[in-house]
């Protein structure tokens, strides 16, 4: 019986890149999830934390960063209109 694997992002940083250095990520890995920003730059990079390829972003984590960068873009424009 074949177990099938769960998608994952790997291509992450390529679909960032209009924003990478617009963004403390090590802010991110902190505040939205709890971790390391080694382990967030893993995931972007599309390796496991030993450095293999294979890593990336489960769909579930791919959402979370999609509401971290949403709220994080509602602060900045919350930011701009205090101007």
């Amino acid at each position: 019986m074949e177990t099938e694997k769960t998608p994952v992002i790997t291509d992450a940083k390529k679909r960032l890149e209009d924003i990478l250095l617009a963004i403390s990520w090590r802010e991110v890995a902190r505040t939205y999830f709890g971790k390391s920003s080694s382990w967030l730059y893993h995931k972007m990079d599309g390796i496991k934390s030993d450095g293999t390829p294979g890593g990336g972003f489960t769909p579930e984590e791919a959402k979370m960063l999609a509401n971290a960068l949403n709220d994080t873009a509602d602060r900045i424009r919350k930011a701009a209109s205090s101007l």
